[in-house]
């Protein structure tokens, strides 16, 4: 007996699989699409590394090429050899001083010399100021050198006799330099003294820093800017005490000073210079410390200092006329003059005969 045939029909909505079906048929298609995605990374990577590898391969190429054709072309090239090394100075430093400082020298390839290194070495010498190194091609290097020009001697020591052959003193510029010179020119010999620097080591190549120092540089700086460059040349500076400058200028006045103020100081000076040179009297000393009522002492004039030097309870000699007695020669008698004074040095008046001139012998020979 055949099975009976349901009629009844089925929605049009309904769905033919069930939900096993739909979810044994997702993770399938998950799997699918998985696989899939995870071969185009892959071939993606592939690319990237691909090309990464190619332009390194190239950057590589092209460096090594170039490096290559640099050396070729310049580096090697006899062509851009030194020729030519113009060393110019403006002071005492000689070319090979500079050249073995600054390690040049004429052969070596123009591209190998690092003027940034050149310039920093010479820059460190105490002499040197300023320094310009420029490459002209193909074989040539100009050096200019400008050099410090030192305004004084500057040394620890309270006294000093010489400082061209002291060990302990040095030139100094206007910036606190030190320098030691090797070959000192005869300006130098000139130039003004600053003693008694103790509050700091005194080292070529340094810049001095202590107040003293300073102020004895300013004071050099503020007096070549005025009238007193004529009137009042700074011969010594003493800044031993701490606290004040004694300064000593070509006629030997002392003039004390404070570190503050200086061009204050330095136009009381002035003040003072002009009463002088109106008076035509020399200032011996002063005191510029003092605000008010100024100490200063004047120079005696000539006239008193030779005075001076004669003393007044000397008792002065008395020159004795001792009589001679006449001449059997019929001669008129003739006198001498005899003072309290050795023989070789009496005094006579007139011509004297030859039998007194006996006679005077034999007396002095008994």
């Amino acid at each position: 007996m055949k099975p009976r045939r349901s009629t009844r029909k089925r929605p049009r909505n309904q769905r033919v699989s069930n939900p096993r079906q739909r979810k044994q048929q997702h993770l399938l298609d998950v799997k699918v699409r998985s696989r899939k995605a995870t071969q185009y990374r892959n071939r993606r990577l592939l690319v990237f590394v691909s090309k990464i590898v190619l332009a390194a391969a190239m950057c590589a190429g092209i460096y090594l090429g170039g490096r290559l054709g640099v050396r070729r072309f310049f580096f090697e090239n006899p062509d851009y050899n030194l020729t030519a090394i113009d060393v110019q100075t403006d002071g005492t430093l000689q070319r090979d001083q500079i050249l073995k400082a600054a390690d040049l020298r004429e052969g070596e390839n123009i591209f190998r010399v690092n003027l940034g290194h050149v310039h920093d070495v010479l820059q460190q010498m105490p002499q040197v100021d300023d320094v310009q190194v420029v490459r002209k091609m193909p074989g040539e290097i100009d050096v200019r050198v400008v050099e410090r020009k030192p305004i004084a001697w500057i040394t620890s020591e309270k006294q000093i006799s010489d400082p061209f052959q002291s060990e302990v003193a040095f030139l100094i510029d206007a910036r606190g330099a030190l320098m030691k010179e090797k070959k000192l020119l005869p300006e130098y010999l000139g130039l003004p003294l600053i003693t008694g620097c103790t509050g700091e080591s005194l080292e070529p190549g340094k810049i001095v820093e202590s107040p003293e120092a300073k102020a004895a540089l300013e004071l050099l700086r503020l007096s070549a800017a005025s009238f007193m460059q004529t009137h009042f040349q700074i011969r010594e500076i003493d800044v031993s005490k701490g606290y004040c400058l004694i300064v000593t200028d070509k006629n030997r006045t002392r003039v004390t000073l404070g570190f503050d103020h200086l061009d204050t100081q330095i136009q009381r000076l002035e003040q003072f210079l002009i009463y002088a040179d109106d008076a035509k009297r020399d200032i011996e000393t002063v005191n510029l410390l003092v605000l008010r009522n100024i100490p200063v002492t004047f120079m005696k004039p000539a006239s008193e200092v030779i005075n001076d030097t004669i003393d007044p309870e000397e008792t002065p000699r008395i020159m004795k006329a001792i009589p001679v007695p006449p001449q059997t020669s019929g001669s008129s008698a003739i006198k001498t003059i005899k003072a309290e004074q050795p023989a070789s040095k009496k005094m006579q008046t007139g011509p004297q005969p030859f039998s007194a001139r006996k006679q005077n012998q034999k007396g002095r020979n008994e």
